[in-house]
């Protein structure tokens, strides 16, 4: 039986724009084999679009509270998202948050 997809918003706080993040979260979702976008908010947060199988959402989870060199994550707000189709993972523009 295939593990069931799930869907999450990650919005992650701290020095997270200007230090490469988005191109961290995107390597590491590729990488993981996640679904969906990451985007920096005007508000100084980034938002993470995902879908994945939990444990997979779990472990990118970890790496944004990692995060790569030069930023500090303060804090990662997880919530449930509805589910979308999306082919890949991806940098999408700057915005308000979705979720």
């Amino acid at each position: 039986m295939a593990a069931r997809r799930q869907a999450r918003f990650f919005f992650v706080e701290g020095r997270v724009q200007g230090v490469g993040f988005r191109f961290f979260v995107e390597h590491e979702a590729n990488r993981l084999g996640v679904r969906g976008y990451v985007r920096n908010l005007y508000d100084g947060r980034v938002e993470v679009y995902a879908v994945g199988e939990e444990a997979v959402l779990q472990q990118l989870r970890g790496r944004l509270e990692q995060g790569p060199p030069g930023s500090r994550v303060e804090q990662v707000t997880e919530r449930q998202a509805p589910h979308k189709s999306y082919r890949d993972f991806s940098i999408e523009a700057s915005g308000q948050p979705a979720g």
